[in-house]
């Protein structure tokens, strides 16, 4: 592991209902070497997922500094935060979110849409992210003709295709039983070990955190 991938300093976050403001985060400071595999973990209503989106750039702190690969966030205006985005995070959710009436390959290729690749070098590439996951058996498969734990693989090989910079996983094994979730977390660990991706996990799952290199706790929006 090296330099810092994410360098997070004094970030707080809130949310304003009429004259209320409700606090999520509280003077976090976070580093992420490049090539760590991170586990967030916590109670529901932590701050787990809203510090993961931060660092993916989904949503933006109230004060405080995140910086990701390099780039200040905060300085970025939202088609500029897209297209950072589009290039730097791989994104892996608890519910797949595949489209049903696409393949395992057309769904795989979706990002790859946003870029200047030709069909052909979306398609090779999708290819060989579903063989990194080990579905190259399953490319013409439809989300319905796969298991849970296989569709949560194509959403990995969907994640990757792009080469991100980095990978960010919310509850990737929650809606998976021990078998499958124990094959999704293999994985990560995988593409953390083999491929050198920068991984950040949330779970509340101690057994899907054994996977990890770093583990750190929030309570009540704060680290501990």
């Amino acid at each position: 592991m090296s330099d810092p991938i994410v360098e997070i300093k004094e970030v707080h976050k809130w949310y304003s209902r009429d004259s209320l403001r409700i606090p999520v985060l509280q003077n976090i400071s976070l580093s992420v070497p490049q090539g760590d595999f991170l586990a967030l973990m916590g109670p529901s209503g932590s701050g787990k997922t809203t510090l993961l989106n931060l660092i993916a750039g989904i949503d933006r702190p109230s004060r405080g500094s995140v910086r990701v690969v390099g780039t200040e966030l905060n300085d970025l205006g939202e088609s500029e935060l897209a297209r950072w985005r589009a290039r730097h995070i791989g994104f892996v959710f608890q519910f797949y979110n595949l489209i049903p009436v696409l393949t395992a390959l057309e769904n795989v290729e979706l990002p790859l849409l946003l870029t200047p690749l030709q069909r052909k070098a979306r398609r090779e590439h999708a290819e060989i992210a579903l063989r990194v996951v080990g579905l190259g058996d399953r490319m013409s498969h439809l989300p319905r003709q796969l298991s849970g734990g296989q569709e949560q693989r194509v959403a990995i090989a969907r994640a990757i295709v792009t080469d991100p910079s980095l990978l960010v996983a919310d509850e990737p094994t929650g809606d998976l039983d021990k078998v499958s979730a124990q094959e999704v977390l293999d994985l990560l660990s995988r593409l953390n070990n083999e491929f050198s991706k920068t991984v950040v996990m949330v779970t509340h799952d101690p057994r899907a955190a054994e996977h990890a290199r770093t583990i750190r706790n929030l309570d009540k929006g704060e680290l501990v």
